[in-house]
């Protein structure tokens, strides 16, 4: 059987975006030397009206983002063709049962998916839809390299961490302190998860004394909802990963994963649903790529002098 390319690209090196049935400003693509611009109208076989699609390749990293649902994108890569999955899945368990997004401040979260809305669409959390992502994770992870980072909130962890086990060998719960108080009910919140897991195999992180409490400060005034620092992905990246790796993020969201993944010399794969997500990760990861600048992180978010990779 042929093994296809996972990146799909060409031997030159060029940024791709395809957009179906709309155009758009497309100035945050500065021409240079080494990178190429090329929009076309695709057909697209899916149920997304707009599909936007962007791709950078050179000798050092091979980059890939594409608009679709994650189940969808994940079936369509080769299986064991992934070395490392970090993501931070748009649960709706929480805000579902909790009913939040009710003022001003958040926006109103009946209206999510919305143009307008301050609320993206999410991952519906059923179980059933969970196996399927797990197990589409699981198919295109390597197992002899293959680990994974899946981020929950303290809801989603109750109702869905357990079923990972099913799947995957959990090594370790980590917790991501956000220094800073959030919002909440009952508890304020400052933290999240994250479940670290290998696909069944023994391959060690690169050092045993990294801690599993991780200090980096929330991103506030994002320009995407939910935007993650940069450093929480490079602590999985650095730990996880080896030169010329190649990341999967379903979840794209803001693209901080993918930044992560390109300053650990690694190459990237990911996808979200949104619209939006694909417009501001794309752009932000060429300029990126660009000008070695991140236009939405401007900032190191670690409280510590020295932080614990380095």
């Amino acid at each position: 059987m042929q093994t296809r390319n996972l990146f799909d690209l060409a031997d030159n090196t060029y940024i791709e975006r395809r957009i179906m049935h709309k155009m758009y400003d497309t100035h945050s693509f500065a021409s240079s030397n080494y990178i190429n611009q090329n929009i076309t109208s695709a057909c697209h076989d899916n149920n997304i009206s707009n599909h936007l699609e962007f791709k950078y390749n050179n000798l050092n990293n091979k980059v890939s983002i594409h608009q679709d649902d994650a189940i969808s994108f994940l079936k369509k890569l080769p299986s064991q063709s992934v070395d490392l999955i970090v993501t931070d899945p748009a649960y709706s368990g929480m805000n579902n049962k909790l009913k939040l997004g009710k003022g001003r401040i958040v926006g109103q979260y009946s209206q999510k998916g919305d143009k307008e809305s301050k609320w993206f669409s999410e991952f519906e959390d059923s179980e059933e839809n969970y196996i399927e992502f797990l197990s589409q994770c699981k198919r295109v992870l390597k197992k002899s390299t293959g680990h994974i980072y899946i981020m929950f909130d303290s809801y989603s962890l109750l109702t869905l961490g357990s079923i990972v086990r099913d799947y995957f060998d959990i090594k370790n719960l980590i917790t991501w302190d956000k220094v800073n108080i959030g919002m909440g009910h009952y508890y304020r919140r400052r933290h999240e998860y994250i479940i670290f897991a290998t696909n069944n195999n023994n391959r060690k992180i690169k050092n045993r004394k990294f801690p599993d409490v991780w200090r980096f400060k929330r991103v506030h005034n994002s320009a995407y909802p939910t935007q993650k620092p940069v450093e929480v992905f490079q602590a999985m990246i650095y730990a996880s990963a080896e030169e010329n790796f190649t990341v999967c993020d379903p979840f794209l969201g803001s693209g901080s994963s993918a930044i992560a993944a390109i300053k650990n010399s690694c190459n990237f794969i990911g996808c979200d649903i949104s619209n939006k997500s694909i417009e501001v990760a794309s752009s932000r990861i060429s300029k990126y790529i660009e000008s070695g600048k991140d236009i939405m992180q401007k900032n190191s978010t670690s409280v510590e002098e020295n932080i614990f990779w380095e």
